[in-house]
């Protein structure tokens, strides 16, 4: 369930984005290897 509320908030974040015509704040490669390591970093606490 929290998937889903991440991935909608994410959607919803983008479509605001989108209708204000706001460039993303960081590039996509940056953007992608910060959304990377929060999920490492989430996962991290239940794999130890």
């Amino acid at each position: 369930m929290a998937y889903t509320r991440a991935l909608l908030a994410g959607v919803l974040a983008g479509l605001l984005y989108a209708a204000l015509r706001v460039r993303s704040p960081a590039p996509p490669p940056v953007a992608l290897f910060g959304l990377l390591g929060m999920l490492l970093g989430q996962a991290a606490p239940e794999a130890l």
